[in-house]
């Protein structure tokens, strides 16, 4: 098993607490191949400093999901595993069915929705466009959601539709715009939605389960917990359809093949034994009477291969047999002694209170894998209790019979061993049959992104003839929003020289506050009363000044300049002044005002401070 890196575990927690992308359960070699290539592209040496790109780049999300989600589809992908679907699933599935049922399909894993729309048409075909409108439900889900928007949008290019047969693509698509979108009266019954088959619920009561090449991307793990979600979403008789790296070998529990050639399976019903079955025994048939019964009957009991034991129904000892004697030390000798007197009636098991169960329910028990030790040689037996009845149905005793499974034990053992190993092997085997179906998808995509990429370049080319005059124009563009912005500049120069000296003739101190009471501007009357230059206050907050004026008191005249009436008011204070001496100041605070003159609410106010 590949050892994972901390830094990679950490960018996966990083992406699942931000987004809600679980990648955790994916395959560490194909998830770290995908991550490793976009951090290539973004020029990032190891995944600590991917993780800081990152949270410093919001967008990289994006990107990075695409390149993690190889979104590779197509219609009527693997044409062959179609046809057999149509004809060998599909139709006997709608045949199956009442006339007036619904048919619910789900597409997991749907990418652009080329496969669900391919489910439409093949289910259109066998039903007809009327009855496929009024049946079918197609659910079709994906975690990214850029793909399910491209979904929605059943938009598809001359070269996605190319591989459909013309009369399909004539039947199924509208040309608009020079591209293809699927009729939209059978578009409605195509419900698109986000599902994470990791975490979130799974779709129930489904007739048919499509999840093409999905499975392949996540571990041993992951895929045994998706699948028992698959189980539980399909009908009693649900069919689910794989893509051809997906086997499920190890998982005939959930589904059997019905052709593993094109990874077509049928999902296995749960089985519920009942709560319990009484057998019993009918009572034997009259015979002829023979004689000398007695002694045979004694004889085949000691003489049988099993080791027996037979109790009265007062407990006491009434026949042993030789294979009992050789397992257990219970001879001959012992008859007539009470059972719980001897040590098999307690080791290697506690057998009274089964006995007394089978005697109060008169039905046979089985005491299973009951294990022993005769010297250095361990031995395991099954044991059978069976309450022996005579002919008027009243107890007679009860017959202990040890059946030596050592063998059959030992034999399980190595079937088990040798089961997991072969379930090892089917699980490298389908883990390296995805990993190259993994490969060729990238392979794919790849190719596609040349093409592209191609085509962008051959744009690119058409497009650089018109650049030329494109930025001629930008530039004549550009010198005009010069001259502009020169005599803007040069006006605005003017009006703050005005606006200087008009604050800085004025005979009183002004200072402007923003909505916050943050100082915008401060004259130079304010700088000579109170001894702060204007470039100590800019930007300070005005409550908190440290100056000889008690600025707590003008709290009710702010509050009512920057309310929403934009009331002025004005107080008179007994302030020092920056050489201490006592002064009084005559306070104005004044709400700004529009050029209309309405109130501007939260523009600020103007304070001003005047000697009285």
């Amino acid at each position: 098993m590949q050892a994972t890196d901390p830094n990679f575990e950490a960018l996966l927690g990083y992406l699942k607490e931000s987004r809600g992308f679980d990648f955790t359960g994916y395959k560490r070699s194909s998830l770290m191949r995908r991550v490793n290539r976009r951090m290539s592209q973004v020029e990032t040496s190891d995944y600590q400093e991917y993780l800081d790109y990152l949270q410093v780049h919001p967008d990289e999300f994006t990107a990075l999901f695409n390149t993690i989600l190889i979104n590779v589809t197509a219609f009527f992908r693997d044409a062959d595993a179609w046809e057999y679907l149509r004809t060998d699933v599909l139709e006997p599935m709608v045949a199956a069915k009442p006339a007036d049922s619904m048919i619910r399909i789900w597409s997991a894993g749907c990418a652009s929705g080329e496969e669900a729309y391919t489910l439409a048409m093949a289910l259109a075909e066998v039903l007809g466009l009327e009855q496929f409108r009024e049946r079918v439900k197609i659910y079709a889900t994906d975690v990214d959601e850029e793909q399910l928007n491209e979904a929605r949008q059943a938009s598809y290019g001359e070269r996605e539709v190319q591989a459909l047969p013309p009369e399909l693509v004539e039947k199924y698509f509208e040309p608009v715009n020079g591209r293809f979108v699927f009729r939209k009266d059978l578009r409605r019954s195509v419900i698109f939605g986000r599902n994470d088959l990791v975490q979130d619920a799974p779709i129930s009561r489904i007739d048919l389960l499509t999840c093409r090449n999905t499975l392949m991307y996540f571990n041993a793990e992951t895929q045994a917990k998706i699948l028992g979600r698959f189980h539980f979403a399909l009908a009693e008789t649900g069919i689910l359809f794989l893509g051809k790296a997906e086997m499920l070998l190890s998982h005939s529990s959930l589904f059997i093949p019905i052709d593993l050639k094109r990874r077509v399976f049928r999902r296995v019903p749960r089985l519920y034994a009942p709560p319990g079955v009484t057998f019993t025994d009918p009572p034997p048939a009259a015979g002829a009477a023979v004689t000398g019964l007695d002694e045979l009957r004694n004889e085949v009991f000691a003489a049988s291969p099993l080791a027996m034991l037979a109790l009265t129904s007062d407990g006491m000892v009434a026949l042993s047999n030789r294979q009992l004697e050789k397992l257990f030390g219970v001879s001959s000798r012992d008859i007539g002694r009470p059972f719980r007197d001897l040590d098999l009636s307690y080791r290697p098991v506690e057998l009274r209170r089964f006995i007394e169960q089978a005697q109060l329910e008169r039905r046979t028990l089985r005491v299973r894998d009951v294990e022993f030790h005769r010297g250095s040689e361990v031995t395991y037996v099954e044991v059978q209790i069976s309450p022996l009845s005579g002919a008027d149905g009243s107890l007679l005793g009860v017959n202990l019979i040890f059946h030596d499974v050592t063998a059959a034990r030992r034999l399980q053992d190595d079937l088990e061993h040798a089961n997991q190993q072969l379930e090892a092997a089917y699980e490298e085997l389908q883990s390296t049959n995805e990993e190259l179906e993994t490969t060729n998808e990238e392979l794919q995509s790849t190719v596609e992104e040349l093409e592209t990429t191609n085509e962008e370049l051959q744009s690119t080319n058409e497009e650089l003839e018109t650049m030329n005059e494109e930025l001629q124009s930008t530039n004549d563009e550009l010198q005009s929003i010069n001259d502009q912005l020169r005599i803007s500049t040069s006006q605005l120069d003017e009006a703050n020289v005005f606006l200087e000296t008009v604050l800085t003739s004025l005979q009183a101190g002004v200072a402007v506050v923003d909505p916050d009471l943050r100082i915008r501007m401060w004259n130079r009357r304010a700088e000579d009363l109170w001894g702060l230059r204007s470039s100590e206050v800019i930007g300070q907050h005005f409550l908190n000044l440290d100056i000889g004026l008690p600025i707590d008191q003008l709290r009710p005249l702010l509050r009512g300049a920057l309310g929403p009436a934009g009331v002025s008011d004005e107080i008179q204070l007994e302030a020092v002044n920056r050489r201490g001496r006592a002064i009084t100041v005559r306070v104005a605070c004044t709400p700004l005002r529009r050029p209309d003159g309405g109130p501007a609410e939260g523009d600020g106010a103007i304070v001003v401070m005047e000697t009285a």
